[in-house]
């Protein structure tokens, strides 16, 4: 959702790099698909997202760690640094930081992590995503209850899957229980992942 709102303020195209598709078993074979992205970056203006980015940015010190992602990483690092004459925006993101090489954060110039929303952003989140249903008279009590620890990707989506539900109901207005329904589907889907209820 960053990548996707920073190509929109840039006016850029966003491009997903999809590491299922760059990652294989052979040997040099995931490093050279590698440079054919970065050599996209040059030629093509672009904001360029890295999803899962650990799976490429992985400790190189790591006990699990293969000899072909070391190189990977490696390879990588290096481009990162090469002169890049259309100033593309290359973005990593992941929800595991701590798996990420520390050489990382040299090459890239800003690292902004995401804390969970404040009561003012979860309304903020849910009022964005609302639109352009009604929603008079919500109980935002209940709904903040509701949205209170869930990250603002899983808000944004309950906030859609609520407006969704109104829509297939041919109604064009929201009520608190569309909100909070969603938002709790959204909750119940975390804890089947995790296993555990609150965990982030």
């Amino acid at each position: 959702m960053t990548a996707e709102a920073l190509a929109s303020a840039l006016k850029l195209p966003l491009f997903v790099i999809r590491l299922e598709a760059l990652i294989t078993r052979f040997m040099g074979e995931t490093a050279a698909k590698l440079r054919l992205v970065f050599d996209e970056t040059a030629k093509r203006r672009g904001v360029y997202l890295f999803d899962e980015f650990d799976a490429v940015g992985g400790h190189r010190s790591a006990s699990n760690d293969v000899a072909e992602m070391r190189r990977v990483l490696n390879s990588f690092l290096q481009f990162m640094e090469e002169p890049n004459a259309t100033d593309s925006l290359i973005v990593g993101a992941t929800n595991h930081p701590d798996l990420l090489d520390r050489a990382l954060l040299r090459r890239f110039d800003m690292v902004l992590p995401f804390e969970m929303p404040t009561d003012d952003e979860v309304r903020g989140v849910i009022k964005a995503y609302l639109r352009p249903m009604k929603y008079p008279n919500l109980a935002w009590k209940r709904i903040l209850d509701a949205g209170r620890g869930l990250s603002q990707s899983e808000l944004a989506r309950a906030a859609e899957k609520a407006v969704k539900t109104a829509i297939l109901d041919e109604r064009d207005r929201l009520t608190t229980r569309d909100v909070v329904g969603a938002l709790d589907e959204r909750r119940e889907m975390r804890e089947a992942f995790t296993g555990a209820p609150g965990s982030t």
